[in-house]
């Protein structure tokens, strides 16, 4: 090993000399052949006398134009199309130069008028040839191993490396199915072995690309796959090579349908995949599968909304503040405040704040919004134009057994930064809620339902002054993917062949990915400031069908490449506390009203004075402070109870009985809910 280093640093040390070298001798011999082709092997001697005396001034012109073409400093033996061009362009700016050089320098009159041409195409030729030798060599020596004949010497290592190979079907436009194809040769073991390719633009058979055999469309996939297994050539998994606009929806999801019923696992490559770069392959994740096409959404008016403007995101270390923050910065803000109580999670997102977006002025604020003082004191110093509110306890089951921190973090979190954008009179204040809050049974919706309420409460009040915050709020259901969510607790339990643990085998969600709903939270935010959003309205999104939580569990074991039941069990838990056997995005009480913006919804809910509200909020703190587990969760199905009674909600959904019992606690004495001339201003 250390004289095979050796010898590539000394490698490197002679590269560009030895190409300088090949090239004088190339644009010599050119010269040469050009004159014995033009005059059919019989040169004048005055012809060689003046290509001799002329030859210093072809090299030198020539080495110069191909060093300031950029020819010595390309890795040659992975050269593309883009460099042999940038090879011809060399050549033939070479031979008009020193044409050029010449008639000034002597009035050139002893070379016919053809020759430079001629010589061009010699000298094309033998600069490729110099250049492409190795990586000529290199592919015959691939295709040689792939040859299996009695009798060639390590014909048994070839065998070892065939069967560690996974045999692929790659799946995809010919020019990104050539890009991974590249890829593979380019490695000294490949990990796969293409077998065929399933081309997406005209199902194209009987062709080859790069000596891959294309076979068809992604419809012929079930004849394919029995062809090859016919050949001995079954494939064990298909690479999907996309860009980022192909195989979608119902295609992408046929495909991987199709795939499970083979037993076949699905690998997607990267959609900006390049040669330089290493292939990283990838299991297809269920927010590739989500069988509702991608809202396309027009950026202009988020950009025209966020463009100069100071934006504060709390929560903004977790799985939506992440996201809001990576897609704020794309649309220029003055400067980006990021907000959170979590030490590493608020670094871990500045960071790459600042290394994505040098030109993002961002700001790191350690703060918890639990903490009022700390709060109003972030928005007298940094007086930000808007505000996004993701900061929140999720998880269900945690919070219902940590009733007091739900509440504070939820609902009197949410008041403080509702406070303060009001006092310190911020453009806009949206809140990030949760098809939970629907209906509550558990204790995270009914605080997130308190918190929605909260903020139409002071948009109402703002009714009749245009300058007034707006206080809106994004009701979604569960995103995929994000941290302690269903995924990648499945894929943890794959990983280890664990049974995947479902509550019930009837229960649903609604999905969407992350990225496509911190866009619609952002594009419907900039609609509703641009074209003003009536005052007291929910912006929900469309999530699109529900999905058996089942369904979803037997979908990721089968694109693993495993059978479930037989290789992956499925374990039915139980409902937990506080959870609903299926989520509604809508209650009865609000009405339900379209929007001119394409995956998104209003609902306008029976508002409550948000003098209530605060009084009510009192008497949650009060309850908080004292640690008052059963009193705090009472209280707040109280406040909830007390909406009903004004505006009847429809029956609940089926939950836990055990949580629903917990939640009545009809022994505990009712608190009185307070009236509205005995309420006092929380300030």
């Amino acid at each position: 090993m250390p004289i095979a280093g050796e010898l590539r640093a000394l490698y490197r040390k002679w590269r560009t000399p030895t190409y300088m070298a090949y090239d004088s001798w190339a644009i010599a011999t050119s010269l040469g052949i050009a004159l014995i082709l033009r005059m059919n092997g019989a040169v004048p001697e005055h012809m060689v006398d003046g290509a001799l005396h002329s030859l210093p001034i072809f090299i030198l012109v020539g080495l110069v134009t191909f060093h300031w073409s950029g020819l010595y400093n390309r890795i040659w033996r992975l050269a593309s199309l883009p460099d042999l061009i940038r090879l011809v362009e060399a050549a033939i700016l070479a031979i008009t130069a020193t044409m050029i050089v010449l008639m000034l320098s002597q009035g050139q009159r002893w070379m016919p008028t053809s020759v430079p041409f001629i010589q061009c195409l010699v000298l094309i030729s033998l600069l490729s040839a110099g250049r492409l030798w190795r990586r000529v060599l290199r592919n015959m020596t691939r295709g040689l191993n792939r040859i299996n004949l009695p009798g060639m010497r390590d014909n048994a290592r070839r065998s070892d490396i065939a069967v560690s190979q996974q045999r692929a079907l790659i799946v995809g436009h010919p020019e990104y199915v050539e890009t991974i194809l590249r890829h593979l040769e380019m490695l000294p073991t490949p990990p796969y072995l293409p077998v065929g390719i399933l081309d997406l633009d005209s199902g194209e058979a009987h062709l080859r690309l790069r000596g891959v055999p294309m076979l068809g469309g992604v419809e012929a996939i079930d004849h394919v796959v029995s062809h090859l297994t016919a050949r001995n050539q079954r494939p064990t998994c298909i690479i999907l090579a996309t860009g980022p606009e192909d195989v979608v929806g119902p295609q992408k999801l046929k495909l991987v349908t199709a795939a499970q019923t083979l037993n076949l696992s699905v690998l997607r490559a990267p959609p900006a995949t390049e040669i330089n770069k290493p292939l990283d392959l990838q299991l297809i994740n269920l927010a590739d599968l989500l069988d509702r096409p991608q809202t396309q959404l027009d950026a202009q008016i988020v950009h025209r909304a966020i463009k100069g403007q100071r934006v504060l995101i709390t929560g903004a270390g977790g799985s939506i503040g992440r996201e809001l923050a990576r897609q704020v910065a794309i649309f220029e803000p003055s400067e980006l405040l990021l907000l959170d109580c979590g030490e590493f999670n608020l670094y871990s997102v500045e960071m790459e704040i600042r290394e994505n977006y040098p030109a993002i002025s961002c700001h790191a604020l350690l703060c918890s919004v639990r903490q009022r003082q700390h709060v109003m004191a972030v928005f007298a110093e940094w007086k930000p134009h808007f505000v996004f509110h993701a900061a929140a306890l999720k998880h269900v089951p945690l919070v219902e057994t940590n009733v007091c921190a739900g509440v504070q973090t939820n609902v009197l979190g949410t008041c403080n930064v509702a406070d303060a954008a009001k006092r310190h009179g911020v453009r806009a204040m949206v809140q990030v809620s949760t098809d939970k809050a629907v209906n509550p049974v558990g204790v995270m919706g009914a605080t997130k339902r308190l918190g929605e309420l909260y903020c139409q409460a002071l948009d109402l009040e703002g009714a009749g002054n245009p300058g007034a915050p707006r206080f809106m709020t994004v009701r979604f259901g569960n995103v995929l993917g994000s941290s302690g969510s269903l995924i990648p607790l499945f894929q943890r339990q794959l990983e280890s062949r664990s049974p995947l643990t479902v509550t019930h085998p009837e229960i649903t969600r609604f999905f969407m990915t992350v990225h496509e709903a911190v866009q619609l939270i952002l594009h419907s935010t900039a609609r509703a400031m641009e074209y003003g959003l009536k005052r007291g309205r929910i912006i929900v999104l469309d999530m699109g069908e529900p999905v058996k939580i089942i369904d979803i569990a037997r979908r990721m074991i089968r694109l693993a490449g495993l059978a479930p039941e037989r290789d992956v069990p499925i374990k039915i838990v139980g409902l937990r506390p506080g959870e609903k056997l299926y989520e509604e995005l809508f209650d009865e009480r609000e009405r339900q009203l379209p929007s001119d913006l394409t995956g998104v919804f209003e609902a306008e809910p029976v508002p409550v004075p948000p003098a209530r509200l605060q009084a009510g909020f009192e008497q949650l703190e009060r309850a908080v402070l004292a640690h008052d587990q059963v009193e705090v969760r009472h209280l707040l199905f109280e406040m909830l109870d007390a909406v009903t009674r004004e505006a009847p909600l429809p029956p609940r959904p089926l939950s836990n009985e055990n949580c629903l019992t917990a939640i009545k606690k009809s022994q505990i004495a009712k608190p009185t809910w307070p009236q509205d001339g005995a309420v006092r201003q929380m300030q």
